[in-house]
């Protein structure tokens, strides 16, 4: 028989006998660890509340180093190296230089949506076949392969993401009026004829669509407007993150250019309630009853967001979003159901909830300003489960005692299910329309 060819021999290295892959095996892991730390440091420490881009690109670095780190040690110290690496190393690390260099925006990382996953797909499955032929059985192939795999998931994710964003866009008919507020446009939707108007305030990851069981209710006997903030649903960026003032300040100008006339009732959900207590401190005048919906406790003393919210929007490039069931983002009737799902599992959505968590801690000190509301009619509905919590319960009866005119219901429903679910939506119409006839009859609250 032959001997191999000098050629062949170059090619494909002698592998390292199993019994003596120690050596291999610790590298592939450490070289792994150590990337996939370098990561986590860049993205979620060095980085954090980075754009999008940074986070992403200083991620793709971290990775890189650790191909490159086991490409290098695998050389040096083995019999069995991995000059493979190199290639998802050089790839990965000219995308992360490429994506803090060019500082793409959104519609920029949706567009390369359309190229990055098939190329990554192809990177997999190129890699695979390299892993099979460079390392010798036994020698840690089982470390790799699970990576690979996550490679190949990852790129199959970004194109149900990218396909999906493009069937999102093509259905997304707005409804009602988006305004210039002042280099942005916020969307306005309003129903109904009959004061006062009812204002509603959407909570953390919440949009106008999702008063969809509210509105129809409200609109029946009265004018009830809907709105999403800078960076929500159908409403522009603002060009930084938005604390409760400038969100109300924005709101402010958004009534004026819909041509909506006040006093209002303000009607708040969740954090959504201290943006109502925020504009009712800003424009009293403005402000004609008030209902708050399992409101966030303002008083309460609290930090930033997780550092782990840093990711959020990079996830979602990965389609984790659109694996969801329908039921996990909504149990609205459609078509507010597929609204919902399209703006809480885009990137977009999440960046969202990354940037109003970042600007809680300001929102909560904003609240706190609203000291009174008089004898202004005002209804506080705790959620089913909170109720039990005496530091919620507490900074619940807190709010309510704004008002000498004041009435604090307990709800049968979660806190999702005040604006989700028939029953928990049937509770928080009741409470509107309570303060809607305190207001026109000018009588206390039953």
């Amino acid at each position: 028989m032959p001997a191999p060819s000098s050629t062949a021999a170059a090619t494909e290295p002698a592998a390292e006998p199993a019994t003596h892959a120690g050596p291999i095996r610790r590298i592939i892991a450490g070289s792994l660890l150590i990337g996939a730390s370098l990561a986590v440091a860049f993205s979620l420490v060095v980085f954090s509340g980075a754009p999008e881009h940074v986070i992403t690109g200083s991620a793709l670095l971290g990775f890189a180093a650790g191909w490159a780190l086991l490409a290098a040690l695998s050389a040096r110290m083995t019999s069995q190296p991995q000059r493979w690496a190199l290639v998802p190393a050089v790839v990965l690390a000219a995308t992360g230089l490429g994506l803090l260099v060019l500082a793409p925006g959104d519609p920029g990382l949706t567009a390369a949506g359309w190229v990055w996953p098939p190329l990554l797909l192809a990177l997999a499955v190129w890699m695979g076949v390299r892993i099979r032929r460079a390392l010798a059985a036994g020698s840690g192939r089982w470390l790799l392969y699970p990576v690979v795999v996550v490679i190949a998931a990852a790129a199959v994710g970004g194109g149900v993401q990218t396909v999906g964003l493009a069937s999102d866009d093509a259905g997304s008919a707005m409804p009602g009026t988006a305004y210039d507020v002042g280099g942005h446009r916020l969307h306005l939707n309003c129903t109904g004829s009959g004061g006062p108007t009812v204002l509603l305030f959407s909570g953390l990851g919440l949009t106008s669509a999702d008063w969809a069981r509210i509105t129809p209710e409200v609109a029946r006997n009265g004018r009830v407007c809907a709105y999403d903030r800078a960076g929500q649903g159908w409403s522009e960026d603002a060009p930084q993150p938005q604390d409760g003032h400038q969100a109300a300040a924005d709101l402010h100008t958004l009534l004026e250019r819909g041509g909506e006339e006040g006093p209002y009732v303000l009607v708040g959900h969740s954090i959504g309630g201290d943006h109502a207590m925020t504009y009712a401190a800003r424009y009293p005048e403005q402000v004609a009853g008030m209902v708050l919906l399992d409101p966030t406790d303002p008083y309460r003393v609290g930090g930033g967001p997780p550092s782990a919210m840093a990711v959020l929007p990079s996830i979602a490039r990965l389609g984790i979003g659109r694996l969801l069931p329908d039921s996990y983002w909504s149990s609205l009737p459609e078509p507010a159901a597929g609204q919902a799902r399209m703006f809480n599992s885009s990137p977009r959505g999440w960046r969202n909830v990354r940037d109003e968590m970042a600007t809680m801690p300001a929102l909560l000190r904003q609240a706190r300003a609203l000291t009174t509301l008089g004898a202004t009619p005002l209804v506080v509905l705790t959620a089913a489960g909170h109720g039990g919590d005496p530091a919620w319960l507490t900074g619940q009866e807190r709010m309510a005692a704004l008002s000498t005119d004041s009435s604090h219901r307990h709800a049968d429903a979660g806190h999702g299910g005040l604006l989700g679910e028939e029953r928990g939506a049937v509770g928080s119409v009741q409470a509107i329309e309570d303060v809607v006839a305190a207001v026109r009859t000018g009588t206390p609250l039953l």
